[in-house]
């Protein structure tokens, strides 16, 4: 299976609320995120541009999207809410009855994104 069918295979398989919110945030990352490419790490999804950049996974009772150098990200919006004292990640956890703000998460996943790209580009030389 390639890292998508992968991915569609864990939603499918989570029959409650997590497999339908893990597909709308899947959706989401991939309109906030279009230079990133579904992989599939760990047992989880993870969305990768010239390294990892963030991964979606599922729990008993919550799902968790781990941003991979979140600490290095501006959180205006106050979204990271775990690994908090993480060096170098910084993850939100999504309980079921949690309400998930598009636009700020967004703004979140390009910057994520952005960062990546900015660390691959060779320094320019003057």
């Amino acid at each position: 299976m390639n890292p998508s069918e992968n991915i569609d295979k864990q939603i499918a398989e989570l029959a409650d609320w997590r497999g339908k919110t893990m597909g709308r945030l899947r959706r989401l990352i991939n309109d906030a995120g279009p230079s990133l490419s579904e992989d599939w790490k760990w047992g989880t999804a993870v969305w990768t541009n010239s390294g990892n950049v963030v991964a979606l996974g599922a729990f008993k009772d919550h799902l968790k999207l781990n941003f991979f150098k979140g600490a290095r990200l501006s959180d205006p919006r106050g979204l990271f809410n775990a690994g908090l004292d993480a060096k170098e990640s910084r993850s939100i956890d999504i309980g079921e009855s949690d309400k998930i703000d598009e636009l700020a998460l967004k703004e979140l996943i390009r910057a994520a994104a952005a960062a990546n790209e900015k660390k691959s580009r060779p320094a320019s030389k003057k």
